[in-house]
């Protein structure tokens, strides 16, 4: 078939409930539909949604399929329940001016069991770019030999790297050589902004993302071959109302975290065509406020937690209130007769059925 022929989109959402897919024509109409429960293991629940829609219009149509576009709560699952998170290594370029706070200070345990060994070394710069103190290479190549077979991924943050990357990207080389290909690098002067230990916590997480977003990538891909769409361009939705390639999802896993939200700010601005409002998007375990401003979600101004840590890598604006359609609802009566009754936070999500 014609490269100009596939012209047909897939998009699938997945919340805490329910797993939406549609597909849509190359004139915007809708031709498939469906919801169904999200899956413990969410993949499986991704497949089944996409069987559902193909299905609907049959393997002829769907092969005019050219886009594919998912937005997943893969990334924000794993760091919330602790699991399929891969080992870190972090190396903080900062010594001795930051030797006072260490890497994953007020982490909780269970989530800084990520961590298979962590260092600071002598480097960085001053706010206004001057160096701090030389950038020690033979310590950092020592960390790296110390860690090698250890990790799948590491971790590199630098004072004032957001000012200057220099010694970030001589780390980054010496890890490469040392490590190889293999071992995923998260570089925070890519990921956060000002603010060491924020910045690099949201390094930390997103090199701790690199074996759920393998998967899911890989998965997403896998199942798309087996509907016979092989020829389809792969985005994936991330928090800035934008989407993504596949390579880019691998690198900054942590960018897919708030897409559901932000999603539902920008179909929001697409259907009614309003550029600013405020967008209430009742779910199944939360209901999240978001500000729609010039036709995409407003951007955070301050440190966001994301699982108990702190980060400010960029995030949209946007306040969760533990109230939804899957809300479990408690009522209780006192010794005088007094009959009280509270919702949530706590959701049966995907098990409303």
């Amino acid at each position: 078939m014609a490269e100009e022929k596939r012209t047909w989109r897939l998009g699938i959402d997945v919340g805490g409930t329910n797993t939406d897919a549609v597909i849509i024509d190359g004139d915007l109409n809708l031709v498939a539909s469906t919801k169904s429960p999200t899956t413990e293991d969410v993949m499986s629940g991704i497949k089944a949604a996409m069987h559902e829609v193909v299905s609907q219009i049959g393997p002829e149509a769907a092969a005019n399929i050219g886009f594919a576009m998912l937005g997943t709560t893969h990334c924000t699952n794993a760091i919330v329940e602790r699991r399929n998170l891969a080992s870190v290594a972090v190396l903080r370029v900062g010594a001795p001016a930051s030797v006072g706070i260490p890497p994953m200070v007020d982490w909780a345990d269970d989530l800084a069991a990520v961590s298979q060994g962590s260092a600071i070394i002598e480097g960085g710069f001053e706010y206004d770019g001057r160096r701090l103190a030389a950038f020690d290479e033979e310590a950092c190549r020592a960390f790296f030999e110390d860690v090698r077979g250890k990790v799948d991924a590491v971790a590199l943050s630098c004072v004032f790297s957001t000012v200057r990357d220099d010694d970030e990207r001589r780390a980054a080389e010496v890890a490469r050589e040392v490590l190889g290909d293999k071992v995923h690098l998260s570089v925070s002067s890519e990921i956060g902004s000002m603010g060491l230990v924020e910045r690099e916590n949201a390094t930390i997480l997103n090199a701790a993302l690199n074996e759920v977003s393998r998967r899911f990538t890989e998965g997403f891909a896998e199942s798309l071959a087996a509907k016979g769409i092989t020829e389809a361009e792969v985005y994936l939705s991330q928090n800035d109302g934008t989407l993504m390639t596949m390579e880019h999802a691998r690198r900054y896993p942590i960018l897919t975290i708030a897409c559901g939200p932000t999603n539902s700010i920008r179909g929001a601005s697409y259907l009614t065509g309003v550029d600013d409002a405020i967008v209430i998007d009742v779910g199944g375990t939360t209901t999240d406020l978001g500000i729609l401003s010039h036709g995409f979600p407003r951007e955070s101004g301050v440190a966001v937690n994301i699982g108990g840590v702190r980060t400010n890598f960029r995030m949209p604006d946007v306040l969760s209130i533990g109230l939804g359609g899957g809300s479990v609802v408690r009522v209780s009566e006192s010794a005088d007769g007094t009959v009280s009754a509270t919702v949530g936070p706590d959701s049966v999500g995907y098990r409303i059925a």
